[in-house]
């Protein structure tokens, strides 16, 4: 894929040799590239084009990554973000997770990972082949997700999913009944690497979006020393 069909993605980095780096290295593996030196500049590049992921720095001067996606998110802005962070800073990591980030990556990284992981997400944020054979909805309450469409639905339409979100629903609906460990769901999120805080962070995201009340979840149910599990119901 190239031209104006290849991945558009967004480097924000207030490190000019680093941003440089990544633009350079990230066209040279066929994605389409525009970076931004802050948190503004990323606003402005945002307003006007749809990107299809954004690689954030987390400490930038002014406006932090955290709180920039914090805002994106609470504006209903939802291209999937990757972190970067440093190394050995796993509360960043998990309060990255809780806002809404799909993935991090700790500094110093080696760019071939970054390029894996962007790919990564992508594939994660794009609807299943047309090929599949089909699946009814899962009904959870008065809500639905559709695994053909990767859309979770209600009276009120379309609800709003992270690329993580989507990727955690729809490893627990294609399974349902059945537990999931800690360690197949970070398989499934493209993120084996995750800690049980990163993914007990993102069930509790997406509680907050299935649950009538998240404090006593009905459909996504933990299962002591082992798991979750998906108890689709009326």
């Amino acid at each position: 894929m190239s031209g104006a069909d290849a991945p558009h993605v967004l480097v924000v980095d207030d490190d000019a040799r680093l941003r440089a780096l990544l633009q350079r290295f990230l066209a040279e593996q066929g994605f389409r590239v525009t970076a931004a030196a802050d948190a503004a500049a990323a606003r402005h590049a945002l307003a006007s084009v749809a990107f299809d992921l954004v690689v954030l720095d987390v400490m930038m001067p002014g406006e932090s990554g955290l709180e920039l996606t914090e805002s994106l998110r609470r504006e209903g802005q939802e291209v999937p973000i990757l972190m970067l962070t440093a190394r050995g800073a796993p509360d960043e990591r998990v309060a990255g997770f809780e806002i809404g980030v799909d993935d991090y990556l700790g500094k110093p990284f080696d760019p071939r990972e970054l390029a894996l992981r962007i790919r990564t997400i992508l594939r994660r944020a794009a609807p299943p082949p047309l090929a599949e054979p089909p699946h009814a909805p899962v009904q959870l309450g008065s809500r639905w997700f559709d695994t053909q469409r990767a859309e979770l639905r209600g009276p009120e339409g379309v609800i709003r999913l992270t690329g993580g979100e989507t990727a955690l629903l729809m490893a627990l609906s294609t399974r349902p009944n059945e537990i999931l460990s800690r360690e197949e769901i970070a398989a499934a999120l493209g993120t084996p690497e995750a800690g049980e805080r990163a993914i007990d962070v993102q069930v509790t995201r997406l509680r907050r979006k299935i649950e009538p009340d998240p404090r006593e979840p009905r459909f996504v149910q933990t299962v002591r020393h082992r798991g979750y599990v998906l108890r689709p119901g009326i």
